[in-house]
Formats: structure tokens, C-alpha cells, sequence
């Protein structure tokens, strides 16, 4: 057995509180936050989180890997040019693969899960009436994922995860329609898992995605975030 020194454990934590940041601002940028032409003040967001400068400067450095950040000279970081295209293409290959997903877990779901997901959807709506903004994100968040977990498809499960890092989960709660454009858009994925029919849940996860896809770009506009920019 190799026991980890406590500079491998340190330089996990690093990387692990860089990849934070590095969602926090990903999520920054999808909701509009801050856009092309506005630079990324590390100071700020390394007060805003409570951390130092370093993971930061490493989170978005990783961003500029993914082609997410641009790096001015001299300048400092801003968010890369993103359209309404790329913003919808995010959303249709989330579609694809969280529709998968969700017909594969229709065959295979348990009694017990569709329990699960029944008192997750119920929390949903109460925290939505309340306008309880965590308590739609966690409820949201659980009943995603008991879904991809019924599925059984971890590389499918991880494909997912990939694109749904640019989607602004945090920030979902502010954005106009969405809290109860989940609550009913869930019932009929629910509906669709109840009656065991794979093309029905596949239809309407991918339904569901689209629409928040939609509802992201209308917000986005609303916001002026492509006034000064072509697509």
C-alpha cells in the first residue's frame, strides 16, 4: 500500500480548490455575470470565494486551456467571445447524453428510486414556492442525479459531466422561468420513468435541457450580453 505524503495531499487539495474556482467562474460567465470585454479581477474573486490569488490564477489558466478565457498581455483574463450558437450547442450535446441516460434508466429503475425521485420532485416544488434558491439547486441537482445513477452508464455519466460543467447551476435560481420550468418539466421526465418508457424519458430529459438551454439565451439577451458583439 503507498501512503500518500503530505505534499501529494496538499497538492490535491490545491488542485481540487482550483477546479472550485475554476466552476465558479465558468458559471460567472454562463449567467451572464461577466462577459466578453470585462476583465477577471483575481483580487475579486479570490475575496469573493475567501481563498488566496494562487488558485485562482491556476483556475483560470486551466480555463484558458479550454478556449473558456482569453489572456491579454500586460492586461490580465477576460471570458473568450461565446454566442448564442455556442451557448445552444452546450445544450443540445447535454441533451443528447442526459437523454440517454434517462431512457436507459427507465428500463432499470427501482421501485425505491422512483420513490426517491418522487420526494426529491416534492422538495423541488416546495423549495420553488419558497423561492428557496439552494433549496431548488440541491434538489435540482439530486434529482439529475439519481437519474444518471439509475442509468448504469458511467462513461455516458462522465460525457454528461463534461459539457454540464458550462451550465450555470448556481445561478439557474435567478434566471427568469427556470425554477418553475423545472418543477414542470420534471413531472413528465417523472411520468415518463413511472411508466417504464424509454423513448418518453428520453424525449423529455432532452425536452427538459432544451428548454433551459432557451431559457439561459433569453436571459443572457435580456442582459445585453451580445449588445456589442457579433455572433
Amino acid at each position: 500500500m503507498t501512503v500518500a505524503s503530505s505534499g501529494d495531499r496538499a497538492l490535491g487539495r490545491r488542485r481540487q480548490l482550483s477546479d472550485e474556482v475554476a466552476a465558479y467562474v465558468r458559471e460567472l460567465i454562463m449567467s451572464g455575470q461577466v462577459g466578453h470585454g470585462e476583465f477577471l479581477r483575481l483580487e475579486r474573486i479570490a475575496d469573493d470565494l475567501g481563498i488566496s490569488v494562487t488558485p485562482v490564477r491556476e483556475a483560470l489558466l486551466s480555463l484558458r486551456g479550454e478556449g473558456f478565457v482569453t489572456l491579454e498581455p500586460r492586461r490580465g483574463f477576460m471570458p473568450a467571445p461565446l454566442s448564442r450558437q455556442d451557448v445552444q450547442d452546450l445544450f443540445e450535446a447535454q441533451a443528447y447524453f442526459a437523454g440517454e441516460l434517462a431512457s436507459r434508466a427507465a428500463e432499470k429503475i427501482t421501485p425505491d428510486e422512483l420513490e426517491a425521485l418522487d420526494r426529491t420532485q416534492r422538495l423541488l416544488e416546495q423549495a420553488s414556492k419558497a423561492q428557496d434558491a439552494e433549496g431548488i439547486e440541491r434538489a435540482n441537482h439530486q434529482f439529475h442525479r439519481v437519474i444518471n445513477l439509475c442509468a448504469g452508464s458511467p462513461k455516458t455519466a462522465w460525457l454528461l459531466q463534461l459539457v454540464v460543467r458550462y451550465a450555470p447551476r448556481r445561478f439557474y435560481s435567478s434566471i427568469q422561468g427556470w425554477s418553475q420550468a423545472s418543477v414542470d418539466d420534471h413531472r413528465l421526465i417523472l411520468a415518463a420513468l413511472l411508466a417504464g418508457d424509454p423513448e418518453a424519458a428520453r424525449g423529455a430529459m432532452r425536452a427538459h435541457i432544451r428548454h433551459a438551454g432557451a431559457l439561459l439565451v433569453v436571459h443572457l439577451e435580456a442582459q445585453g450580453f451580445w449588445a456589442d458583439h457579433t455572433d
